[in-house]
């Protein structure tokens, strides 16, 4: 990936606001935990793991210049912020509790010692994250036959996580392994995710892609054309029920009516397992704008009625196998990811 979503520069955070492409590559630089937590919130930064990221590099900054009781203070009241930010993905509240840890195994160090080890923490989390997608990406490519389209909804590339990508990792690896692979990318309403962001980075790689609107992804399943579909997630529940970006329900119906793998691409930090299914995730309601307006000019009447809910939740008899770093799962899941879960703790 020619363009990186965040990293840590001389204690400050820098990230493109993913908000404007394609049409601009803007960086943002951040100070401190407060803007990282509005970068969250306005999406200048989003995808699950990006954001878990994000949040362990905030919590460094919002412990700087403290330690003992102050620091904790400071830690607890900026973990709450940033968790109310986006609460449907888990690697966000992963992460902040990672960072915990390193806080409470830390207290009695200096500030500047402090600082230091809390600052390393987050930056070996942002390495984590690209070494655990290659992983991920290596598994998905054998899934993958030498000549294979893929229809793919959101992004789950670079820009949603440390620089490489989940579902769009697994096309990388297939590329580096010398398979042909060309990507149907849905749009991806209302945020346009697939066709801003997705295409924008397959572009930047050189991988095929073709966008197509939400609404014809079942005339084109229907045509044989598409081999498998891949996508992300923010949260797996334990028996394998997987929330994804609004659209991705409809999608894993369609694949199994027209007899097509749904595979999802899940690194193990977004796998819940205290969260038994899928009616235990919490979805988050976007702001009305989002569908009322195109480009700040209004597209609905004034004051209509508005349901706008980020993610919905695919049961898991509709997912043929969750693609993790440690390897693929497939039903029944509660045995499965449990396994693949506890192997990474060992």
């Amino acid at each position: 990936m020619l363009v990186k979503t965040i990293e840590w520069h001389r204690d400050t955070v820098r990230m493109i606001d993913q908000r404007l492409l394609p049409g601009r590559e803007v960086i943002r630089t951040y100070h401190d935990y407060r803007g990282i937590a509005r970068a969250i919130r306005s999406m200048v930064i989003r995808g699950a793991p990006a954001i878990g990221v994000a949040a362990a590099m905030a919590m460094a900054l919002a412990i700087r210049r403290s330690a003992g009781e102050q620091a904790r203070a400071r830690f607890e009241r900026a973990a709450a912020i940033l968790k109310a930010t986006r609460p449907t993905a888990v690697n966000l509240s992963w992460a902040i509790d990672r960072m915990r840890h390193v806080l409470e195994a830390n207290l009695e160090l200096n500030p500047e010692r402090l600082y230091r080890r809390m600052r390393d923490e987050a930056i070996a989390i942002y390495h984590e994250d690209i070494e655990v997608n290659r992983a991920l990406g290596r598994h998905g490519a054998e899934l993958l036959d030498s000549k294979v389209n893929i229809l793919t909804h959101c992004n789950a590339g670079a820009l949603a996580t440390a620089g490489y990508g989940t579902a769009l990792g697994v096309v990388r690896a297939a590329r580096e392994a010398g398979k042909a692979v060309r990507v149907f990318a849905d749009e991806t309403r209302p945020f346009l995710q697939g066709s801003r962001l997705t295409a924008w980075e397959l572009r930047k790689d050189r991988v095929p892609v073709t966008i197509i609107a939400d609404n014809m992804a079942a005339s084109l399943l229907r045509t044989g054309e598409i081999d498998c579909v891949i996508v992300g997630t923010d949260r797996t529940a334990a028996n394998g029920d997987v929330a994804n970006k609004i659209g991705t329900y409809p999608l894993a119906v369609m694949a199994q009516r027209h007899k097509v793998p749904f595979y999802v691409a899940a690194p193990l930090s977004s796998i819940d397992l205290t969260c038994a299914s899928g009616e235990e995730i919490p979805i988050e309601q976007r702001p009305a704008t989002e569908l009322t307006e195109f480009a700040g000019k209004s597209i609905a009447p004034t004051g209509v009625d508005v349901f706008n809910p980020a993610f919905d939740v695919t049961p898991a008899e509709l997912v043929t196998a969750i693609i993790t770093e440690r390897g693929i799962a497939y039903p029944p899941f509660t045995k499965s990811l449990a396994q693949l879960k506890h192997s990474s703790t060992e």
